[in-house]
């Protein structure tokens, strides 16, 4: 099959159609149907999900390429629900009521969540298990998008919980880029074994020989490409989060300090 043919044949809606309408219902539910500019960010990550599930990219990633796999995963765990909590109303600062939220135990679970849940899916065994039996990839499906909500809240805050501070976010980003950084240098120099299945794939399509031949795609590149996905681009958008908070923490510290200084002058004009 040639790249043109299978560009345009390897499209499959159903699926990813009926989980995009599944998750717009509960949105719209949630918000009582009261829309603001903030849902277009919402929409733009069912979008995105859509078309991650339906593409080319799906097929490539269910079995014939481990980058498809590790961009798809990237896609599903990081920017799809960071733009779906984008667009849900803000909660504001972090609850100080609450056990979970005074002990730090809550971000916690949540940061093990978003990074266990991608070394999780990488383990071979659990990797390969994914591509051959289809109840397994559509569990692993549903947790990077829900492990990815869960991830972003402390970050975010919306109406699934409260934010972090700027710094404590920072940390908690910076610890996950370097979650992201040790699997990534593990999947870009390990023995092509991680995912057995994308060595030798079963080419139901007849595109593997388009794949190693005409795109120059070996098992060994392969995963390399797939490493170096997960390294890279990951920590980009950690970091653009960082700058972020960086740019939230210096300017609630400017608020802070220009009110403290109001105040001896509002003092000293009740007085007289």
């Amino acid at each position: 099959m040639s790249t043109q043919a299978f560009l345009q044949s390897a499209w499959n809606w159903t699926p990813a159609l009926l989980a995009a309408v599944a998750l717009t219902a509960a949105y719209l539910t949630a918000l009582r149907f009261k829309l603001s500019v903030r849902s277009l960010y919402f929409f733009a990550g069912v979008a995105l999900m859509l078309l991650g599930l339906a593409s080319p990219l799906n097929v490539l990633a269910e079995g014939y390429l481990f980058s498809a796999h590790m961009f798809q995963h990237m896609l599903l765990l990081m920017i799809v629900p960071l733009l779906m909590l984008l667009g849900l109303p803000t909660a504001g600062r972090m609850a100080k009521g609450g056990l979970g939220h005074n002990l730090g135990l809550y971000p916690a679970l949540n940061w093990l969540a978003g990074i266990g849940t991608m070394w999780f899916w990488h383990v071979p065994q659990l990797c390969n298990a994914a591509v051959a039996n289809p109840w397994v990839r559509g569990i692993q499906v549903a947790s990077l998008v829900g492990m990815g909500l869960f991830f972003w809240t402390p970050i975010l805050g919306s109406k699934l919980g409260s934010r972090l501070s700027p710094w404590s976010g920072i940390a908690y980003l910076f610890s996950a880029c370097m979650g992201c950084v040790l699997l990534g240098i593990g999947l870009t120099f390990a023995p092509i074994n991680v995912c057995s299945t994308f060595v030798d794939p079963v080419d139901h399509l007849g595109i593997l020989s388009t794949i190693r031949n005409s795109w120059g795609m070996t098992p060994k590149l392969d995963q390399q490409i797939g490493g170096l996905i997960m390294w890279v681009p990951s920590c980009l958008m950690y970091l653009v989060g960082i700058l972020s908070l960086l740019g939230r923490g210096f300017s609630a510290q400017d608020a802070s300090e220009t009110l403290e200084s109001d105040l001896p002058l509002a003092a000293h004009s009740k007085t007289k």
